[in-house]
């Protein structure tokens, strides 16, 4: 007999619409203000309306097996899930009669008054509802089974340090590449595509800027002088990201930083690089076009709800992008437009990429840490033949209300893809702006 009791709230079926089957045998509660507040969100075309569409449908088939008013198995070595309404006269006087939370914190407890031998707990992604039931007396928790890591400090950085011999390092310039001892690939821990910092142990300063790969060092191409369509590395870090991005064998590219550290820019300029002919390169285009989007969060609906073209919606959300594409193309607003007219440079909303198979192209996916793992999946499932794709985001800003710093798509397809030969990831860890855009973030 289970000892616990769950009382779930919307932002958790929200989330995972499979959320209530994963609590063991414990008992499930849902107030009937959620299945109100699911209701209200299952027309949005993101990744919320799925949730909210999928988890009625769910309830609907539950519902066929008994009275959910009664309560519902919830199969072999699970319990049973009940629709709870509210009994008004538990209501707290300085609670409202038609507030969803006070609601779900009402029914709390009267579950905790029905069953004073157990615990009853609500599932909440809200930290305000969880102060709010912990002021009650009543347990809370966050949902945690959509978390692919605890904290973030646990994220996956892409990035090692390594102290050799000084002649090692001489050998990784006249070789290109050197061998790597497998008690060395066990000590560090290495994927594979892992960039790696090697410095001699007789002078700090002697070092070569590498990429771990079936256990051999390889010397990274130099971009600091060349750069990429203009676009020179300034630290290391970016000179990592900059070799992967030009690396045809790797088919997704995450960049995680903060404003400033140029994932963005870099991943447009490698894009424009290998898809534009460059009559002083040598090389032919990689790809026929450059694909690139970002989500529309501040909206909290589907794009198609606004009026004027699909260009007139998206403009306020794209501006940083077609910024940095202008600028990379000299400013030339013209030869923007043109590239445009001709499919060559493509801006798209979200919900059309998610629909589509695109093959040949180098997309671009911005503000990614704003995505669910379920949006993150169906892009990177309708990825075709010779595409990269790069996803960039900074995790601590996140809109996205049904995400955090633990749980969204980007740092999934991070900590998923590590171990992955088609994959790379590298933290940028510095910003690279003006002066004084570097010295307000730090005093303001």
């Amino acid at each position: 007999m289970s000892d616990n009791i769950y009382v779930i709230d919307t932002s958790a079926c929200l989330t995972d619409s499979s959320c209530i089957y994963h609590y063991g045998e414990n008992d499930i509660y849902i107030p009937m203000k959620v299945l109100e507040e699911i209701d209200n969100h299952k027309k949005r075309q993101d990744s919320v309306g799925a949730n909210a569409r999928h988890i009625i449908r769910e309830f609907d088939s539950l519902r066929e097996r008994g009275s959910l008013q009664e309560g519902v198995s919830l199969g072999e070595g699970r319990g049973v899930l009940t629709v709870k309404r509210v009994d008004v006269s538990m209501i707290p006087p300085d609670f409202k009669i038609d507030e969803a939370d006070h609601i779900i914190m009402t029914i709390a407890l009267q579950l905790k008054k029905e069953n004073p031998d157990k615990t009853v707990k609500i599932v909440s992604r809200d930290i305000n509802m969880r102060v709010m039931t912990d002021s009650l007396g009543i347990e809370s928790e966050d949902y945690i089974e959509n978390k692919v890591i605890k904290i973030q400090s646990e994220l996956y950085t892409g990035f090692k340090n390594v102290q050799m011999e000084d002649f090692e390092i001489d050998i990784v310039y006249s070789e290109g590449s050197l061998p790597v001892a497998e008690e060395e690939v066990s000590e560090h821990s290495f994927q594979n595509n892992d960039s790696v910092l090697l410095s001699s142990q007789l002078n700090e300063k002697k070092t070569a800027l590498c990429r771990y790969k079936n256990g051999h060092y390889h010397k990274i191409r130099d971009l600091s002088k060349k750069g990429v369509w203009g676009v020179k590395a300034r630290n290391k870090e970016q000179a990592f990201a900059l070799d992967m991005l030009m690396d045809k064998n790797l088919s997704l590219i995450t960049l995680v930083g903060k404003a400033g550290s140029g994932k963005t820019l870099m991943a447009i300029a490698a894009g424009i690089a290998q898809t534009i002919t460059d009559p002083f390169a040598s090389e032919d285009p990689v790809y026929n076009k450059i694909v690139i989007s970002r989500p529309v969060q501040p909206l909290g609906k589907d794009i198609g709800y606004l009026p004027g073209t699909m260009e007139e919606k998206m403009h306020p959300w794209l501006m940083p992008l077609q910024d940095n594409l202008q600028f990379l193309l000299g400013n030339d607003k013209a030869t923007l437009e043109e590239y445009m007219d001709k499919g060559i440079i493509e801006i798209e909303a979200l919900t059309y990429i998610r629909g589509r198979s695109i093959s040949n192209a180098f997309i671009i996916i911005d503000e990614a840490q704003n995505l669910s793992l379920h949006e993150v999946k169906t892009i990177l499932t309708r990825v075709g033949e010779n595409t990269k794709i790069v996803l960039t985001g900074d995790i601590d800003q996140i809109d996205n209300v049904y995400v955090d710093e633990t749980s969204n798509g980007l740092v999934h397809a991070v900590e998923n893809f590590k171990s992955y030969d088609l994959a790379g990831h590298i933290t940028l860890q510095k910003g690279e702006r003006s002066a004084l855009a570097t010295l307000s973030s730090k005093i303001l």
